[in-house]
């Protein structure tokens, strides 16, 4: 029994997202929505255009004062780029960033 349920919360931890996967999903659709290239977005933030897209497919461990950054240019806070992550299933639907 003590095995089903450790393959069961296994299982269960390897769908959901990160909250890393959940913000770069989150900040692409934001982007998008504002018709901003990564380039423009990179530039509002002050960062390099190559770190926004790390960003984005999610291969950077970004820091809290970059992800601040982002959501300063994106017009939003960094809570409705990582809504409710203690349900991490549900990232941000359509292109209003919940307001």
């Amino acid at each position: 029994m003590c095995r089903v349920i450790s393959a069961y919360r296994l299982v269960n931890y390897r769908v959901s997202q990160s909250a890393r996967q959940l913000f770069s999903q989150n900040v692409r659709k934001a982007r998008l929505a504002k018709g901003l290239s990564q380039e423009d977005l990179a530039e509002f933030a002050s960062l390099h255009r190559n770190y926004v897209g790390g960003v984005e497919r999610g291969e950077r461990n970004i820091s809290i004062d970059n992800m601040e950054k982002l959501a300063k240019a994106l017009g939003t806070t960094i809570a409705k780029l990582v809504p409710s992550f203690s349900s991490p299933a549900n990232p941000l639907k359509g292109t209003s960033l919940g307001t």
